[in-house]
């Protein structure tokens, strides 16, 4: 299995947007078609917005900079309708070039989530998978409040976690970067995979 995405931008890990070690990612309350997020940085800066296009049936997300929706970082979408082991494949908005994509494994989600990442050529070189079997099926069949966390790796190495805050109102995730010194995961695959769970693992919650 590769441990590379891909050859990732030098300003990938630079300070700015893309260069956090840590984000908050918080669904928009009052939205009743299709579902919106906030992304902000450690600092309490919103850093982006997503939007998923209500009344698709395939899913499709933007992230963009800013709520006023003027500046498309990226997109998520998924190729199928209704696919048990949907793939949803990352795109650069100005510049059309796929980062990657990722995977939902199947079956295996049906007790205990589990993504793959795939890069461009949709070889797989990590996998994001949920805390434990146990808390799993605890969340599916005794109770939706217990939150959910995940643990993200590259060529067997953490490279992020994605932790559900306790809300039973309002959905907020915590993705730290930290651990992923050196740099193994592009963070636009990362943002867009933390997205992508608040948006399709979140109904589980009823975030």
């Amino acid at each position: 299995m590769s441990t590379a995405i891909q050859q990732r931008p030098r300003s990938d890990l630079a300070p700015g947007r893309f260069g956090q070690s840590r984000y908050m990612i918080r669904r928009k309350f009052f939205k009743l078609f299709g579902g919106a997020f906030h992304i902000y940085d450690d600092a309490g800066n919103v850093v982006f917005y997503s939007k998923m296009k209500a009344f698709k049936l395939k899913e499709d997300l933007r992230v963009f900079t800013g709520e006023d929706m003027q500046e498309e970082v990226f997109s998520i979408k998924a190729r199928n309708i209704l696919d048990i082991s949907a793939t949803y494949d990352i795109t650069e908005s100005a510049t059309g070039q796929k980062l990657g994509a990722l995977r939902r494994k199947g079956l295996k989600s049906i007790l205990r989530d589990e993504w793959l990442i795939l890069d461009v050529n949709d070889q797989e070189v990590g996998m994001i998978q949920e805390d434990s079997m146990l808390l799993a099926l605890v969340r599916r069949f005794l109770s939706n409040l217990v939150p959910q966390t995940f643990q993200a790796t590259v060529g067997g190495a953490p490279v992020f976690t994605f932790r559900q805050r306790f809300n039973p109102f309002i959905q907020k995730i915590d993705l730290d970067y930290s651990m992923d010194t050196g740099g193994k995961l592009d963070r636009r695959l990362g943002i867009a995979a933390a997205v992508l769970l608040c948006a399709i693992e979140g109904r589980q919650q009823g975030g």
